[in-house]
Protein backbone atom coordinates (compact mmCIF):
# COMPACT_ATOMS: atom_id res chain seq x y z
CA UNK A 1 0.00 0.00 0.00
CA UNK A 2 1.72 3.30 -0.83
CA UNK A 3 1.53 5.92 1.81
CA UNK A 4 -1.09 8.65 1.73
CA UNK A 5 0.91 12.63 1.47
CA UNK A 6 -0.66 15.16 2.27
CA UNK A 7 0.53 17.79 -0.95
CA UNK A 8 -1.92 20.71 0.98
CA UNK A 9 -4.56 21.39 3.37
CA UNK A 10 -6.48 24.00 4.54
CA UNK A 11 -10.74 24.66 5.04
CA UNK A 12 -11.42 25.37 1.80
CA UNK A 13 -9.33 21.82 -0.23
CA UNK A 14 -7.17 19.33 0.87
CA UNK A 15 -5.18 17.69 -2.06
CA UNK A 16 -3.45 14.14 -1.66
CA UNK A 17 -1.07 11.61 -3.24
CA UNK A 18 -1.28 8.50 -3.39
CA UNK A 19 1.55 6.94 -5.41
CA UNK A 20 0.84 8.21 -9.12
CA UNK A 21 -2.86 9.47 -8.37
CA UNK A 22 -3.43 12.82 -6.79
CA UNK A 23 -7.14 13.32 -5.03
CA UNK A 24 -8.29 16.64 -4.67
CA UNK A 25 -11.35 17.18 -2.27
CA UNK A 26 -12.94 20.86 -2.37
CA UNK A 27 -15.53 22.02 -1.18
CA UNK A 28 -16.50 24.03 -3.85
CA UNK A 29 -18.13 22.01 -6.57
CA UNK A 30 -18.12 25.10 -9.28
CA UNK A 31 -14.60 25.15 -8.71
CA UNK A 32 -14.19 21.50 -9.55
CA UNK A 33 -16.18 22.17 -12.45
CA UNK A 34 -14.27 25.19 -13.82
CA UNK A 35 -10.94 23.49 -13.24
CA UNK A 36 -12.09 20.50 -14.95
CA UNK A 37 -13.25 22.75 -18.18
CA UNK A 38 -10.06 24.82 -18.03
CA UNK A 39 -7.97 21.71 -18.24
CA UNK A 40 -10.15 20.59 -21.47
CA UNK A 41 -9.89 24.02 -23.28
CA UNK A 42 -6.26 24.65 -22.24
CA UNK A 43 -3.37 24.05 -25.01
CA UNK A 44 -0.55 22.88 -22.71
CA UNK A 45 -0.31 19.54 -21.12
CA UNK A 46 -2.53 18.91 -18.48
CA UNK A 47 -2.81 16.29 -15.93
CA UNK A 48 -5.59 13.59 -17.23
CA UNK A 49 -8.71 13.53 -15.03
CA UNK A 50 -9.40 9.54 -14.00
CA UNK A 51 -12.52 10.34 -12.17
CA UNK A 52 -14.58 12.26 -10.30
CA UNK A 53 -17.37 12.34 -7.45
CA UNK A 54 -17.96 14.99 -5.65
CA UNK A 55 -16.36 16.53 -3.99
CA UNK A 56 -13.18 14.29 -5.11
CA UNK A 57 -11.52 14.43 -8.55
CA UNK A 58 -8.77 12.43 -8.79
CA UNK A 59 -5.83 12.88 -11.04
CA UNK A 60 -2.83 11.94 -12.57
CA UNK A 61 0.88 12.50 -11.41
CA UNK A 62 2.79 14.56 -14.19
CA UNK A 63 6.29 13.24 -15.84
CA UNK A 64 9.28 15.67 -14.58
CA UNK A 65 10.08 17.98 -11.77
CA UNK A 66 9.26 21.77 -10.89
CA UNK A 67 11.88 24.29 -11.43
CA UNK A 68 11.58 25.01 -7.63
CA UNK A 69 9.18 26.70 -4.75
CA UNK A 70 8.74 29.94 -3.69
CA UNK A 71 11.31 30.19 -1.12
CA UNK A 72 13.36 27.89 -2.18
CA UNK A 73 15.78 27.78 -5.04
CA UNK A 74 15.37 27.46 -8.97
CA UNK A 75 16.56 24.80 -10.96
CA UNK A 76 16.37 24.23 -14.30
CA UNK A 77 18.48 25.30 -16.84
CA UNK A 78 17.44 28.50 -18.77
CA UNK A 79 16.60 27.13 -21.32
CA UNK A 80 13.40 25.68 -19.06
CA UNK A 81 12.26 28.88 -18.12
CA UNK A 82 11.99 30.09 -21.88
CA UNK A 83 9.67 26.80 -22.70
CA UNK A 84 7.63 27.65 -19.28
CA UNK A 85 7.32 31.30 -20.65
CA UNK A 86 6.81 29.52 -24.23
CA UNK A 87 3.88 27.43 -22.86
CA UNK A 88 2.65 30.36 -20.79
CA UNK A 89 2.48 32.71 -24.19
CA UNK A 90 0.53 30.03 -25.96
CA UNK A 91 -2.10 29.77 -23.36
CA UNK A 92 -2.71 33.55 -22.96
CA UNK A 93 -2.85 33.46 -27.12
CA UNK A 94 -5.28 30.89 -26.88
CA UNK A 95 -9.42 31.27 -27.39
CA UNK A 96 -11.23 32.75 -24.61
CA UNK A 97 -13.03 30.92 -21.73
CA UNK A 98 -16.63 32.38 -21.45
CA UNK A 99 -16.04 32.68 -17.32
CA UNK A 100 -13.80 35.28 -15.88
CA UNK A 101 -11.16 33.56 -13.94
CA UNK A 102 -8.77 34.82 -10.84
CA UNK A 103 -6.68 37.15 -12.88
CA UNK A 104 -9.58 38.93 -14.02
CA UNK A 105 -10.92 40.90 -11.24
CA UNK A 106 -11.62 44.45 -12.10
CA UNK A 107 -9.01 47.08 -11.38
CA UNK A 108 -11.83 48.82 -8.99
CA UNK A 109 -12.31 45.67 -6.84
CA UNK A 110 -9.21 45.32 -6.66
CA UNK A 111 -8.35 48.75 -5.57
CA UNK A 112 -10.90 48.59 -2.71
CA UNK A 113 -9.90 44.81 -1.59
CA UNK A 114 -6.06 45.83 -1.61
CA UNK A 115 -7.08 48.99 0.55
CA UNK A 116 -9.25 47.10 3.16
CA UNK A 117 -6.01 44.98 3.24
CA UNK A 118 -3.41 47.19 3.48
CA UNK A 119 -5.47 49.01 6.67
CA UNK A 120 -5.94 45.24 8.56
CA UNK A 121 -1.89 44.38 8.00
CA UNK A 122 -1.24 47.57 9.51
CA UNK A 123 -3.70 47.54 12.40
CA UNK A 124 -3.83 44.04 13.11
CA UNK A 125 0.53 44.53 13.22
CA UNK A 126 1.17 42.46 11.27
CA UNK A 127 3.58 44.41 9.02
CA UNK A 128 5.23 47.75 9.39
CA UNK A 129 3.31 50.37 7.83
CA UNK A 130 6.26 52.14 5.58
CA UNK A 131 6.73 48.54 4.15
CA UNK A 132 2.65 48.52 3.18
CA UNK A 133 2.62 51.85 1.72
CA UNK A 134 5.23 51.37 -0.49
CA UNK A 135 4.19 48.30 -1.82
CA UNK A 136 0.85 49.77 -2.05
CA UNK A 137 2.12 52.25 -4.21
CA UNK A 138 4.49 49.89 -6.77
CA UNK A 139 0.77 47.85 -6.73
CA UNK A 140 -0.99 50.63 -8.05
CA UNK A 141 0.54 50.08 -11.84
CA UNK A 142 -0.90 47.00 -12.10
CA UNK A 143 -4.28 48.57 -11.84
CA UNK A 144 -4.89 49.22 -15.40
CA UNK A 145 -6.98 48.17 -18.47
CA UNK A 146 -5.54 44.93 -19.95
CA UNK A 147 -6.39 42.75 -22.79
CA UNK A 148 -8.30 39.02 -21.55
CA UNK A 149 -6.23 36.63 -22.19
CA UNK A 150 -6.85 32.68 -21.54
CA UNK A 151 -5.08 32.66 -18.04
CA UNK A 152 -4.04 30.14 -15.46
CA UNK A 153 -5.01 32.37 -12.51
CA UNK A 154 -2.85 30.48 -9.55
CA UNK A 155 0.43 29.65 -12.31
CA UNK A 156 2.50 29.16 -9.26
CA UNK A 157 6.25 27.73 -9.94
CA UNK A 158 5.19 24.83 -8.34
CA UNK A 159 2.54 24.25 -10.76
CA UNK A 160 4.39 23.55 -13.91
CA UNK A 161 6.64 20.95 -14.61
CA UNK A 162 9.32 20.28 -16.89
CA UNK A 163 11.32 17.02 -17.61
CA UNK A 164 14.82 18.13 -19.17
CA UNK A 165 14.11 21.28 -21.20
CA UNK A 166 10.47 20.77 -21.84
CA UNK A 167 7.38 21.17 -20.15
CA UNK A 168 5.28 18.10 -19.34
CA UNK A 169 2.30 19.52 -17.47
CA UNK A 170 0.51 22.18 -15.48
CA UNK A 171 -2.02 22.00 -12.74
CA UNK A 172 -4.15 23.13 -10.24
CA UNK A 173 -6.75 24.80 -12.96
CA UNK A 174 -9.32 26.47 -10.09
CA UNK A 175 -8.75 29.94 -10.66
CA UNK A 176 -8.18 29.63 -14.43
CA UNK A 177 -10.43 31.81 -16.93
CA UNK A 178 -10.40 35.43 -18.39
CA UNK A 179 -7.51 37.34 -16.65
CA UNK A 180 -4.52 39.62 -17.47
CA UNK A 181 -1.77 37.97 -18.57
CA UNK A 182 0.81 39.72 -16.52
CA UNK A 183 -0.69 38.32 -13.45
CA UNK A 184 0.13 34.85 -14.81
CA UNK A 185 4.11 36.09 -15.40
CA UNK A 186 4.06 37.76 -12.37
CA UNK A 187 2.96 34.79 -10.00
CA UNK A 188 5.04 32.15 -11.86
CA UNK A 189 8.29 34.43 -10.91
CA UNK A 190 7.20 35.22 -7.24
CA UNK A 191 10.55 35.26 -5.20
CA UNK A 192 12.26 34.04 -8.71
CA UNK A 193 12.99 37.59 -9.90
CA UNK A 194 16.45 36.78 -11.61
CA UNK A 195 14.43 34.03 -13.82
CA UNK A 196 12.07 36.86 -15.34
CA UNK A 197 13.99 37.26 -18.15
CA UNK A 198 14.75 33.75 -18.86
CA UNK A 199 10.40 33.45 -18.94
CA UNK A 200 10.55 36.32 -21.20
CA UNK A 201 12.69 35.57 -23.76
CA UNK A 202 10.14 32.09 -23.97
CA UNK A 203 7.38 34.23 -24.31
CA UNK A 204 8.29 35.96 -26.71
CA UNK A 205 6.99 39.35 -26.66
CA UNK A 206 7.29 42.64 -25.10
CA UNK A 207 5.88 43.12 -21.76
CA UNK A 208 5.85 45.70 -18.97
CA UNK A 209 8.18 44.63 -16.39
CA UNK A 210 6.93 47.70 -14.04
CA UNK A 211 3.08 45.96 -14.01
CA UNK A 212 5.13 42.33 -13.40
CA UNK A 213 6.70 43.98 -10.21
CA UNK A 214 3.84 45.41 -9.21
CA UNK A 215 1.67 42.40 -9.40
CA UNK A 216 4.18 40.87 -7.40
CA UNK A 217 3.63 43.42 -4.73
CA UNK A 218 -0.12 42.93 -5.08
CA UNK A 219 0.12 39.66 -4.69
CA UNK A 220 1.95 39.64 -1.90
CA UNK A 221 -0.27 42.02 -0.10
CA UNK A 222 -3.44 40.31 -0.64
CA UNK A 223 -1.84 36.99 0.66
CA UNK A 224 0.11 37.93 3.90
CA UNK A 225 -2.91 38.12 6.33
CA UNK A 226 -4.36 34.31 4.18
CA UNK A 227 -0.89 32.53 4.66
CA UNK A 228 -0.75 33.75 8.13
CA UNK A 229 -4.85 32.20 9.02
CA UNK A 230 -3.97 29.04 6.93
CA UNK A 231 -1.34 27.87 8.87
CA UNK A 232 1.30 29.04 6.38
CA UNK A 233 4.44 31.19 6.76
CA UNK A 234 5.08 34.44 4.64
CA UNK A 235 7.83 35.57 6.88
CA UNK A 236 9.79 32.38 5.61
CA UNK A 237 13.01 33.26 3.78
CA UNK A 238 12.44 34.02 0.00
CA UNK A 239 8.35 34.23 0.30
CA UNK A 240 5.99 36.71 0.89
CA UNK A 241 7.16 39.10 3.14
CA UNK A 242 10.69 38.73 1.53
CA UNK A 243 9.01 39.95 -1.53
CA UNK A 244 8.07 42.86 -0.13
CA UNK A 245 10.75 44.27 1.28
CA UNK A 246 12.82 43.91 -2.20
CA UNK A 247 10.53 46.78 -3.28
CA UNK A 248 11.83 48.88 -0.45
Amino acid sequence: MDEVEVVVAHSERATLRVGDVFLKVDADQARVDAEVEAMSRAPVPTPEVLWRKPPVLAIAALPGTTLGRLGGPSTGSPTAWAAAGAAIRTLHEAPLPPWPGRAGRSSVALAAELDAECELLVTKGLLPADLVTRNRRVAQAALRPWTPAFTHGDLQIAHVFVEGDEVTGVIDWSEAGRGDALYDLATFTLGHEGRLDDVLAGYGTDVDVDVIRAWWSLRSLLAVRWLIEHGFDPFAPGCEVDVLKSRM
